[in-house]
């Protein structure tokens, strides 16, 4: 353990000591000069992990602010400082209070990111960076939720004809057949962002993962990455916290 996650110990044991269900904090050993103080609100296993894994990434200085293991005092947190619209991830970033993980993605690349995570402007990958950091809300995750609700509301052997998460996913899959990476020839955020709403697809059962083998190996090289690694040692220390229960599939 280096020193700065000593103290960081130090403070999480000082604080434990103090509250039954204290604010849980870290903050990584790493600076960047200038760079505004950046808080990251999460809920283990959100989508607040993308801006994580982000940092981690870029080696951008920030603090993660949750209570470990209590998702209702996480969000009790979220909504102290963002009462109309509680949502993971919340960021203050200097005196800004900021949502929507893709837009903040996007704001921390374009002022701290150095040209590192996308494709140059003028690079062919780059339109397809931009349309998979926005197909991963707009298109799969919006979907794969819809269906989840759908079968747990109406369950069927047969599936609604307004069940079609399946075709975004053999898309992606299709897409991964002929690139690397969702940013194309090289890791990007883009990846960052299409991680989260492929693996609640998988966890809930709403998709077989093994009918799509390059999203499977393009997942398991995303999970091998070190600052993929880093993020879960600080984000999700205990694991998934309070997973939604999968679909009943034959």
């Amino acid at each position: 353990m280096n020193k700065l996650h000593a103290v960081a110990a130090g403070a999480l044991a000082l604080a434990l000591t103090a509250c039954a269900t204290p604010m849980y904090q870290t903050m990584p050993d790493r600076t960047a000069a200038g760079a505004p103080v950046l808080q990251i609100y999460h809920l283990e296993g959100r989508r607040s992990e993308r801006l994580v894994w982000l940092c981690e990434e870029l080696g951008l200085p920030y603090t993660l602010q949750f209570k470990r293991g209590d998702l209702a005092g996480s969000m009790q947190a979220i909504r102290e400082i963002s009462p109309l619209m509680p949502v993971a991830p919340t960021v203050r970033y200097g005196d800004q209070v900021v949502v929507e993980s893709g837009a903040i993605i996007q704001m921390l690349l374009a002022r701290h990111g150095a040209g590192r995570l996308q494709p140059a402007v003028a690079s062919p990958d780059y339109p397809y960076h931009l349309q998979w950091m926005h197909y991963a809300e707009g298109s799969f995750a919006s979907r794969v939720i819809a269906d989840y609700r759908v079968e747990m509301i109406r369950p069927s052997a047969t599936p609604s004809r307004l069940v079609d998460a399946e075709d975004t996913v053999k898309f992606a899959d299709d897409y991964l057949s002929r690139h690397p990476y969702f940013g194309g020839a090289e890791f990007s955020a883009a990846d960052i962002m299409m991680l989260f709403p492929l693996n609640f697809a998988t966890s809930t059962k709403v998709v077989d993962i093994a009918k799509f083998p390059h999203l499977a190996a393009w997942r398991t090289k995303m999970e091998a990455r070190p600052a993929y690694k880093r993020m879960l040692a600080v984000a999700r220390p205990d694991g998934m916290v309070g997973s939604l229960p999968p679909l009943k599939r034959p």
